[in-house]
């Protein structure tokens, strides 16, 4: 009986000390670059009442809200530039911080979003690696709150299969993209909407789908953070239109 209790107390004991770790280790976040700083004054950047999401809106008043979930460890305001610019054509964009700074931890953060602003009639959803993936599960389980899906160096898989979905849906992936590479990219096609347009971004990897410096396993990118970023707000824009 002694043995049992302490096989439990340490098995306990190293439960405990594995999530302390993998707290801390989620604390330790990629953040906004010094280049997005120099692009975007983030202390004009406004959040919602509780502080848990980043609201970018356009100068006329708009219908459609977009959803961007972070990439793992991302700081959400490393979005910003991206969100700020779609924003000044005429969207709203919503960047909501994850629990943990996981998407996984907050796969319905969307719900929370769309009660911000009851003018809203279309939302689209999306994100950045995990984040996409994450936004994904959303859609699978809310098809009919979501109007369109996009993936950013992101996919989805065989557990949210959307190949019956019909909203529009768009993949922007990159060529030097060293997490989601090209060929699980190509891989997981099939689990997308058959709607789904896709767009590679020659010379760019995985990190400058966010502006917050290099990644671990990326391939390094041949064109600048801003470039890369330029040509993802070209192609989101020309497909929201």
């Amino acid at each position: 009986m002694k043995i049992f209790k302490r096989t439990i107390l340490i098995i306990g004991g190293l439960i405990a000390l594995a999530a302390i770790c993998f707290l801390i280790w989620s604390q330790i976040t990629y953040k906004p670059t010094n280049e997005l700083q120099e692009l975007v004054d983030l202390s004009e950047v406004t959040d919602n009442k509780e502080g848990s999401t980043y609201v970018f809106t356009p100068e006329e008043s708009s219908e459609v809200g977009i959803i961007l979930y972070p990439g793992a460890k991302v700081e959400a305001l490393a979005y910003s530039y991206l969100a700020e610019q779609i924003a000044n054509e005429g969207y709203n964009v919503f960047i909501p911080s994850m629990p943990l700074n996981f998407a996984v931890f907050g796969i319905n953060r969307a719900d929370d979003v769309m009660q911000l602003d009851e003018l809203i009639t279309t939302w689209y959803i999306g994100g950045h690696s995990l984040g996409g993936s994450m936004a994904t599960a959303y859609t699978k389980k809310h098809p009919d709150k979501v109007d369109g899906l996009f993936f950013l160096g992101s996919y989805t898989t065989d557990s949210n299969n959307l190949s019956e979905l019909t909203i529009p849906s768009l993949s922007i992936y990159a060529e030097f993209d060293g997490l989601s590479t090209l060929d699980k990219i190509e891989k997981n096609r099939i689990y997308n909407p058959k709607s789904t347009k896709y767009v590679e971004i020659k010379g760019g990897n995985h990190a400058q789908f966010g502006m917050y410096g290099e990644q671990k396993n990326d391939l390094e990118a041949s064109i600048s953070p801003k470039k890369q970023q330029d040509l993802i707000i070209e192609e989101i824009i020309n497909w929201l239109e």
